[in-house]
């Protein structure tokens, strides 16, 4: 079987095959195109699928719809039931990834954003780690830039603008490291290539602000609160500094994709003694029982795509 044989195209769930667009669209010529990323996790004691946070994340994407100008005739919520839809006619017993898409979609020539049609496409498949790398990752610091807010704001999943993430990712990849972090135009730490960072110093937890030309990430603000109210830890979002990464304790990467990955060396130098840190592992074993619907306290962010009876009779 195919790892997807759905998505929802034009106002419908139709076959994977069916979902196909002309050459001459306009977001494939010109990147005007807004995307999320969305996480299920299979659950295998309880046989059912979890999806993580989707309504913030349909919240999420109507606002990058906001700034493209792209109208769409369906609510967040909307949205959120034809993505259950779709899964639940996948079928999947395995982590899955959901990829909403908006885009404006007519055939012409020409850059812009007003009166042009708009449309919507939502897939899945199965997915595991983005970066497997359990002991945690190498990171290096890009020579590229993040694309300031003024410019093609980081604020929104632009699709066009995750070339300047391609672009970091590919040289430090290159390079032999396994993530890149980026700076912003003043030379402060951004985020990764395509995750927001965490570091810890003095047992402080501490991020750049939204002000650093970050992605205002789901999985970020899940952190911020977990770490409040379980750990009694408060994040910090201040500037950070490039050689403040050397100094760190610890240092993490958090995004729905990379979920929450140790960085364990920096631009060469080990972070803390070169291992996962005790505050990273205790978040990092808090959330993969949080995201699995594990939790009772946090089941509230944990969407069931089948129906308690189908579960069990499955």
């Amino acid at each position: 079987m195919p790892p997807n044989r759905f998505a929802f195209f034009r106002g419908e769930i139709v076959s994977i095959e069916e979902a196909k667009l002309s050459i001459m669209t306009s977001a494939f010529n010109y990147g005007t195109g807004v995307f999320e990323g969305i996480r299920a996790y299979w659950n295998e004691e309880q046989e059912q699928l979890y999806v993580f946070r989707l309504l913030d994340h349909f919240k999420r994407f109507t606002n990058s719809c906001k700034i493209l100008m792209i109208e769409l005739p369906y609510s967040a919520e909307q949205l959120a039931k034809t993505t259950l839809d779709l899964l639940a006619r996948e079928g999947y017993r395995e982590d899955a990834y959901i990829r909403p898409l908006a885009y404006k979609s007519s055939p012409v020539i020409g850059v812009r954003l007003h009166d042009l049609e708009s449309d919507c496409a939502i897939f899945a498949i199965p997915f595991g780690k983005y970066i497997d790398r359990p002991q945690g990752v190498r990171a290096a610091v890009s020579s590229w830039r993040r694309t300031a807010d003024n410019a093609i704001p980081a604020r929104g999943k632009i699709t066009g603008a995750y070339a300047n993430s391609a672009l970091a990712k590919t040289q430090v990849t290159l390079a032999g490291y396994d993530e890149a972090i980026v700076l912003d135009q003043e030379g402060h730490v951004s985020e990764g290539s395509a995750e927001n960072i965490f570091i810890i110093r003095h047992e402080a937890l501490i991020t750049p602000p939204v002000t650093s030309d970050i992605l205002e990430g789901i999985t970020r603000e899940t952190m911020r609160r977990v770490a409040h109210e379980v750990l009694g830890i408060e994040m910090v979002e201040r500037v950070i500094d490039r050689t403040e990464l050397y100094a760190a304790d610890e240092a993490f990467f958090c995004g729905t994709g990379v979920e929450l990955t140790p960085i364990i060396e920096i631009d060469d130098r080990p972070v803390g003694d070169g291992a996962t840190g005790p505050i990273t592992q205790k978040l990092a074993d808090l959330y993969f029982r949080i995201v699995r619907g594990r939790e009772p306290h946090y089941r509230d962010w944990c969407t069931p795509v089948y129906s308690e009876s189908k579960a069990l009779a499955r």
